[in-house]
């Protein structure tokens, strides 16, 4: 009986660490595919603006400037890179970076 309880507790834990490691897999995958959607949605806006943006590469949030309904990404583009700011209802704040 004791055997069988142990081989169990064993098999949980195994379930519970190939579970963990396919629940990680899944999270990089999604982050990476946001990071991809925010690129493009940003690029989207600065382009509507008249700026130039051929094939953005990254679109990362600036946690310390932004603020509720005040999101700051830095845009990184092929040979520029601008700081956009994004106000819901309003045309972004965009500004290059050197």
């Amino acid at each position: 009986m004791d055997c069988k309880r142990a081989l169990l507790q064993v098999s949980s834990i195994g379930a519970g660490v190939f579970m963990s490691i396919c629940l990680a897999g899944t999270v990089a995958t999604a982050t990476a595919k946001n990071q991809d959607t925010a690129a493009a949605v940003v690029a989207d806006q600065v382009r509507s603006q008249g700026f130039p943006c051929k094939n953005p590469s990254s679109a990362e949030r600036i946690e310390a400037e932004s603020a509720p309904n005040q999101t700051v990404y830095l845009l990184k583009c092929e040979g520029m890179t601008y700081r956009v700011l994004l106000i819901p209802d309003q045309a972004a704040e965009v500004a290059r970076v050197d």
